[in-house]
């Protein structure tokens, strides 16, 4: 075929393509109907992670990659969810930041988004009904965890229903392309996934701590002599001249997401739940407790400590398993944890994502 044949054949594609589109979101409405009559959430997670999962075992020819697919049908979901309720995200602002990234790739264009700035008043937004669900970091694989996201499960009722991995991109940008850097803004995570490089290229400047990459970004903006660690996306949005790319002081950087709502998510196909306790000081306290998910060969996926607040020199842990809170084994641990330890939290269990991003 000629060239005016191809394009020919692809509206034809297209055509289909937008026909079968609107057959969706039709069906999209009357699943929402459905969900209002029954009282259940417009927003299933563990269906969507279950659906995205068999859309990609669909692509068998390949000419789309899985990440192209995923990426596709995340905006395909967030359109039709909006068919149902257009659901309001809160994140740690301002845009472009790398939790409004997450809220992105997570969600999709069709929702809102409100930034918040600071990681208790994001708990607080979903408490009080402000914000349907909300995505907070939780970890980095270079710097470790976010200590103010641990500190607020501890207090909060919300559910941990969903997780997010992002792969880290950090950028030195300035408002000016060139000239005498004095001042070096961002966050205290990513001034410390770049110190290694920061302290090479600018051993002499000022690292200044920010609330977000975002608020960095705006306030080098403004600063003759300043520059900031950002990502890509935000040294764009804010106007910021790149000067160096991949500046992270491990190249394979990515930063943990947790999606925070206010109703347990059923089993999925692969699942991880998220639980938080307290330990006597006594000898053998905490291997005890451990020993319970060994026994039953439950696999511990993560462990750490953070201390007790107004109890100097108590912890809590925080665990992530393999499993789902309602299959029976896991059940049995838990209820054996909860005789075990002062207190037992269960954050909620969520479909497991893909780390290896």
């Amino acid at each position: 075929m000629n060239l005016t044949q191809l394009r020919s054949k692809i509206d034809e594609v297209d055509e289909r393509l937008v026909h079968l589109l609107n057959e969706r979101a039709a069906l999209a409405e009357e699943v929402g109907a459905v969900k209002k009559t029954s009282g259940q959430s417009v927003f299933a997670p563990e269906r969507e992670e279950m659906l995205l999962n068999r859309i990609e075992r669909l692509n068998k020819e390949g000419r789309l990659s899985r990440e192209a697919i995923r990426a596709i049908y995340r905006e395909i979901l967030s359109a039709c969810r909006q068919r149902q309720k257009q659901l309001r995200v809160a994140y740690l602002g301002p845009e472009a930041s790398n939790c409004h990234q997450a809220a992105l790739q997570r969600f999709g264009a069709s929702d809102h988004y409100a930034p918040f700035r600071t990681i208790p008043e994001i708990f607080l937004a979903v408490s009080r009904d402000e914000a349907d669900a909300a995505i907070v970091p939780i970890e980095n694989s270079t710097e470790g965890g976010v200590n103010a996201t641990h500190d607020a499960l501890v207090e909060t009722d919300l559910v941990v229903c969903g997780e997010i991995f992002l792969p880290i991109e950090h950028v030195f940008a300035s408002a000016e392309p060139e000239g005498k850097v004095k001042r070096v803004y961002s966050h205290p995570q990513a001034l410390g996934q770049c110190r290694h490089w920061l302290a090479e290229h600018y051993p002499e400047a000022e690292l200044v701590e920010a609330g977000s990459t975002s608020d960095g970004a705006s306030r080098a903006k403004g600063d003759p002599h300043g520059a900031a660690i950002v990502n890509p996306y935000a040294a764009r949005f804010y106007g910021l001249h790149v000067r160096h790319r991949n500046i992270q002081d491990r190249l394979r950087n990515s930063t943990r997401f947790l999606m925070l709502g206010k109703h347990h998510v059923p089993p999925s196909k692969l699942d991880k739940t998220t639980i938080l306790f307290a330990v006597s000081h006594k000898i053998g306290a905490l291997s005890a407790v451990l020993s319970i998910f060994s026994e039953r060969k439950i696999n511990l996926m993560k462990i750490e400590s953070r201390p007790a607040a107004g109890k100097p020199w108590e912890y809590v842990f925080f665990v992530d398993v393999h499993g789902h809170r309602e299959q029976p084994i896991l059940r049995e641990a838990l209820a054996a944890v909860r005789e075990d330890t002062l207190w037992l939290k269960v954050l909620g269990s969520y479909p497991q994502a893909n780390a290896n991003v």
